[in-house]
């Protein structure tokens, strides 16, 4: 199929958006066939504090269980739910195989998490006929080879296709024309909007925004004052005019930011504890920015208390750096303006406004760069040495004996990869 124009090939695009139903916890009753009819949460360690539920079955989902529960929340609501510990790798080989699948409608689909993607069928619907036909085909493909049902949304815009697939669960195709959207999208909330956070729709809803039709025809001046360009680029979306693209699956995106968090495994009430922690959460940034070959310009530190609330920090830094010992001292300042003393269940430490490790840099007059060099130095030698004889083999010494997090933590929340 040719078009003319790029312009032309927009007006008509197709996406399909797939989303697998309950994905972890469907995964776990499909091989566990003593699991039927029954409530069932995947939920992490309640010893290591992680005892959240990261998907429930749709039976647990009937009684109220919701995503981000706790295990005693979850059993409040569900008498006799099954927790089961999670196994990414197992869902990682599972997601692998849906992307297979997808692979045979296009060559252009992007992941949106390790459940879930866009596919670009704007070019194959003379292959397999319409978008929802298509949508169709991959949620039997689904069904049939990994006994796992899905959702599915066709649309005009990647948003569109990504709200439709949300609209009707589970084994379901919506489908959001140019024709029909109005009708469809516009009364729905506005936190319904991929893009739409929490916060967001509250400052939305401040200013009697509440349904995405409010949103589309809102003064585009008055969004940029209180959202900046996000505003500008919602309301797009909310018109159906966003030209978001779908990537190819060979395509990667340029990484913009490193970070890693951590749930303790105790409330952290000493300023000692919390920089324990921070200091081991930089090494691992650090290691993550050298296998980028990165440095960063900016480092980010975010606290979450006991009551769950969260706070974050953010400061830009006179020279990039990579080494962990720069990445620690950089979010211990921030910590210390930020932490109000209360205690803490999670910490998160990260960094931006990367560049590469080559760059040349504009060094100050007052500092030749010379201590960063020799901890880039250090820290390249301790990574030589914990690769030779184990990762244990050299610590700080405030980390010998700790109870504050386990190495295991690691591997607990792998990022699914293409």
């Amino acid at each position: 199929m040719c078009y003319t124009t790029v312009t032309e090939r927009k007006k008509m695009s197709l996406f399909v958006h797939l989303d697998m139903n309950n994905f972890y916890a469907s995964v776990e009753c499909q091989m566990d066939p003593s699991l039927a009819g029954k409530p069932v949460a995947v939920a992490g360690s309640p010893e290591k504090r992680h005892g959240v539920v990261l998907a429930k079955n749709e039976i647990a989902k009937k009684f109220g269980v919701k995503t981000g529960d706790t295990v005693s929340e979850a059993m409040a609501k569900a008498s006799g739910i099954v927790f089961v510990p999670p196994r990414f790798d197992v869902y990682d080989k599972i997601s692998k195989r849906m992307f297979g699948i997808c692979n045979r409608y296009s060559c252009f689909v992007e992941p949106f998490g390790p459940d879930e993607c866009w596919l670009d069928c704007t070019e194959t619907v003379k292959l397999f006929g319409s978008g929802k036909d298509i949508a169709d085909m991959l949620r039997s493909n689904v069904r049939d080879e990994l006994g796992i049902t899905a959702s599915a949304g066709v649309s005009f815009t990647k948003m569109f296709a990504k709200l439709g697939s949300d609209m009707k669960k589970p084994d379901a195709t919506t489908v959001i024309t140019r024709e029909n959207f109005k009708e469809k999208v516009w009364p729905l909330d506005v936190g319904e909007l991929c893009g739409v956070g929490g916060r967001t729709a509250d400052k939305l809803r401040r200013i009697n925004i509440r349904t995405i039709g409010d949103l589309a025809c809102a003064d585009a001046r008055v969004l940029k004052k209180l959202l900046g360009k996000p505003g500008e680029d919602l309301r797009l979306t909310a018109r159906g005019e966003d030209e978001g693209e779908v990537r190819e699956a060979v395509s990667s995106r340029d990484v913009k930011s490193i970070s890693h968090g951590l749930t303790a495994l105790r409330d952290l009430v000493t300023r000692e504890d919390c920089v324990t922690l921070i200091n081991y959460l930089s090494e691992l940034v650090a290691v993550r920015l050298k296998k980028h070959g990165s440095k960063a310009g900016g480092i980010y530190l975010g606290l979450r208390y006991t009551d769950l609330e969260r706070c974050g920090k953010q400061a830009s830094l006179a020279l990039p750096v990579c080494s962990s010992s720069d990445i620690s001292e950089a979010a211990v300042r921030l910590f210390d303006e930020l932490w109000n003393g209360s205690p803490l269940r999670s910490v998160d430490v990260g960094t931006f406004a990367l560049s590469p490790a080559a760059s040349p840099v504009q060094l100050s007059m007052f500092d030749d760069g010379a201590t960063s060099h020799c901890r880039e130095k250090l820290d390249a030698a301790i990574a030589d040495l914990r690769l030779r004889y184990g990762k244990n083999i050299v610590m700080r010494a405030s980390q010998m004996n700790e109870d504050i997090y386990t190495d295991k933590d690691v591997g607990d929340f792998l990022p699914f990869k293409r």
